[in-house]
């Protein structure tokens, strides 16, 4: 089993940046894929962004060019880089690890969540 835990969140002002941060803990030989989930009020949650052990990365539509998911591995830790933030951009922001099984990520374990407030 791994353990998650997430921070960085926060307010932040339109057009703004913000770091995120997962820290990941126990068993972490056995993922191959993290990633970052959000979830809005009254909305579904959904995928934000991913990374896999070989350093691949995918990004949902609404963030590419804007938000970078990227790792340390050394320090078990994964980031997401938030920039030109927007107001709907405010979300829960879950850290999630797991792995890739048919060209399919599964994601088994996840933080508790942060939270991130975009607004002047």
């Amino acid at each position: 089993q791994v353990q998650l835990v997430e921070s960085g969140g926060g307010l932040v002002q339109p057009g703004g940046s913000l770091r995120l941060s997962c820290a990941a803990s126990g068993n972490i030989f056995s993922i191959n894929v993290m990633g970052w989930y959000r979830q809005a009020p009254g909305k579904q949650r959904g995928l934000v962004a991913f990374i896999t052990n070989n350093g691949g990365t995918g990004y949902v539509d609404s963030v590419k060019g804007r938000f970078t998911i990227f790792r340390d591995n050394a320090k078990n830790t994964m980031y997401l880089q938030m920039n030109s933030v927007k107001p709907e951009d405010t979300a829960l922001y879950y850290c999630a690890a797991g792995k890739i099984r048919n060209s399919v990520n599964h994601f088994d374990s996840w933080g508790q969540g942060t939270q991130v407030t975009v607004s002047s």
